[in-house]
């Protein structure tokens, strides 16, 4: 029975003082109060804020026309431009469900996300058209809606779709009166995991946590009102780290880019003003890496890392290079970046080398995360806060995914006793911070003994002929298994395999060490994340 107080006496909800949270409120808001503010910049196109609303207000109006709504899935397959950025609003304005697809996959991976999704409409970018032919041709779906968008600064790509992007605009009114979702926990978005070892995952977002895990990036990162944003994460992924939504309650401008190379994103942060950006630490290794001459912005910038913990070494030189580093962790289960490495204001007094160590720690959970524990996966009983200790990362909060699409048995394997697992191993810190070490299955066992991938990284990337690193456990008859090293060069540099492995005996423990060093380049994600299940593979064959 449901115990009352006098506080709920005739104190009910109602539509005065109970919303549901949404993001779809803030471009609402915005469009309103600096309808004549940037809202959009991309080569040769510049939009207010008024007009980005207009358009998303179109596509709404033309998905409904069409007979899309609540529960219907909106699949995009595009890079980081402008009509991507829109369907973050106008897809889910219509009550259907955005699915932003890796533009790295192959046919048959988009094929299954489409048939899995049960995408009704299909907008595409020409930079992707002859993969997503194929693709619609593999999933069989001759019902689907394919829109082509035409991006005149793009050259190359074919008409596959009964329609244009601006065609399907044409038909929508730029009046339509959209809703709010009836309920906060309704559906906004569907994200894949990689699939790496079998099918993807059809992660679910609802409202509440996109709206609740955008106003949390701002407060992490302390952004000032109308920032210049610069998207060289992919927004794909994790729908941009919710970035998209960030951007509208921000009032700020989603500076677009199609391709993630070092000059035109130095170009953009100098032209355009940028302030803040976000990117995989191999983003910013590359950037540090770039020639110096490149480097000739004069005003503050900001940049957000997470993926594959960032060495302290990339962290050093990207502020060496006058860009503030802030670390966040978390998976595409939860919203992108969950958990923030905060900084203290006594840590600025540290030499950089300390510096750097303390901020590649993962941290403390964001303010949309209520809770975060380090603990035995099996009985779930925290681990002592030592920062030696490892156990596997758990979260709950509101920015934690519905569950997996179609997945029952992967939703409650992932959802134990009142947490998210997240299969992420790792130390708690006497103040509290955690500190990766490790996915579960890159730890490396050696004659017992548990090495973490991660140090032995951190280590390689303190060599100055070092650009990337990876480590995995390579099969060995007495030990079980080693550590095995694989390393991308800096332009102009060598290396032997002798020499590596001396440089890091001289600064790990012998057994942490490489037995094995492989040159050459490493397979990589669109974000930037080493692929080591390739890495382990070829590890088993030599």
């Amino acid at each position: 029975m449901v115990e009352h107080t006098i506080f709920d006496y005739a104190l009910d909800r109602s539509p005065a003082n109970h919303v549901p949270l949404s993001p779809l409120s803030f471009i609402q808001r915005t469009a309103a109060i600096y309808p004549d503010y940037p809202a959009v910049s991309y080569n040769g196109v510049r939009r207010t804020w008024a007009e980005t609303y207009d358009r998303t207000r179109r596509l709404a109006s033309a998905l409904a026309g069409r007979g899309i709504g609540k529960g219907d899935t909106v699949a995009v397959v595009a890079a980081n431009i402008p009509e991507m950025f829109e369907a973050h609003f106008g897809v889910p304005m219509a009550g259907a469900v955005l699915n932003a697809i890796n533009t790295r996959l192959d046919a048959e991976g988009i094929a299954f996300i489409l048939k899995h999704g049960e995408a009704k409409v299909l907008i595409v970018d020409p930079e992707f058209s002859d993969v997503v032919e194929r693709a619609v041709r593999i999933a069989h779906a001759p019902d689907l809606l394919v829109v082509d968008v035409l991006d005149s600064s793009f050259e190359g790509g074919q008409r596959i779709g009964r329609l244009t992007y601006d065609g399907l605009l044409a038909e929508g009114d730029p009046g339509f009166g959209w809703v709010m979702p009836d309920d906060e926990w309704d559906a906004i978005a569907l994200n894949y995991t990689s699939g790496t070892t079998g099918d993807p995952k059809g992660v679910v977002y609802h409202h509440r946590g996109a709206a609740l895990n955008a106003l949390s990036n701002i407060v992490t990162w302390g952004m000032g009102h109308h920032a210049r944003y610069l998207w060289t994460l992919p927004m794909f992924h994790c729908n941009g780290w919710c970035f998209p939504w960030t951007i509208a309650a921000n009032a700020g401008v989603a500076v677009c880019l199609r391709a993630v190379r070092a000059e035109p994103i130095f170009q953009l942060i100098r032209d355009e003003k940028v302030t803040h950006f976000c990117g995989a630490p191999i983003v910013l290794n590359m950037l540090a890496s770039a020639p110096d001459h490149l480097k000739d912005f004069d005003h503050e910038v900001k940049v957000m890392t997470a993926g594959a913990p960032p060495p302290a070494k990339v962290i050093e030189a990207m502020e060496d290079m006058g860009v503030e580093v802030t670390h966040v962790y978390g998976l595409t289960e939860t919203y992108g970046p969950s958990v923030v490495c905060a900084w203290k204001g006594e840590w600025d007094s540290r030499n950089q080398g300390e510096r750097a160590r303390l901020k590649v720690r993962q941290g403390v959970p964001n303010i949309a995360l209520s809770e975060m524990m380090v603990a035995d996966p099996e009985t779930l009983e925290p681990v002592p806060a030592d920062g030696t200790t490892m156990g596997e990362v758990f979260m709950r909060g509101n920015n934690v995914m519905k569950g997996y699409l179609k997945n029952p048995s992967s939703t409650e394997k992932a959802f134990r006793g009142g947490w998210f697992a997240s299969g992420d191993l790792g130390v708690m810190h006497p103040d509290g911070y955690v500190e990766l070490k490790d996915r579960s299955k890159d730890i490396i066992i050696s004659g017992g003994e548990n090495i973490s991938s991660i140090e032995v990284e951190d280590v390689l990337y303190r060599h100055p002929a070092v650009m990337v690193a990876a480590v995995v456990a390579k099969p060995d008859e007495k030990w079980g298994e080693t550590p095995c090293a694989f390393i991308e060069l800096r332009d102009g540099t060598t290396a032997e395999e002798a020499e590596i492995i001396a440089f890091c005996r001289d600064n790990l423990a012998h057994y942490k060490c490489p037995r094995k060093v492989v040159f050459g380049e490493l397979p990589k994600t669109p974000t930037g994340k080493i692929q080591k299940f390739m890495l382990r593979a070829r590890a088993k064959e030599m």
